[in-house]
């Protein structure tokens, strides 16, 4: 059964390529969803699988890209909707 992680990535974490080193993660642990740059600074990810594929995304969440600097991770967890058919960038 599927479930939804939905992050918000606090830190040095713009301008450093940690979407699209969440893309690459996110498509290696065959994750849907996606990630985006928030205005305040951040990073926000909504992704769908299981339980186990989730968790090591947010793993990855916390180390972030080579460059990146995490601060913090807010998560908060609930049912897959079913809605992305991949993971993708997205421009907000």
């Amino acid at each position: 059964m599927n479930k939804r992680l939905e992050a918000v990535v606090n830190g040095r974490v713009q301008g450093v390529n940690f979407r699209y080193y969440t893309e690459r993660e996110a498509r290696r642990l065959q994750i849907t969803g996606w990630v985006a740059n928030e205005s305040d600074g951040s990073v926000r990810v909504v992704a769908e699988g299981t339980e186990s594929q989730l968790a090591q995304l947010l793993q990855f969440l916390h180390r972030g890209s080579p460059a990146a600097h995490v601060d913090s991770v807010s998560e908060t967890w609930g049912a897959a909707t079913g809605e992305f058919n991949g993971f993708r960038v997205r421009w907000v």
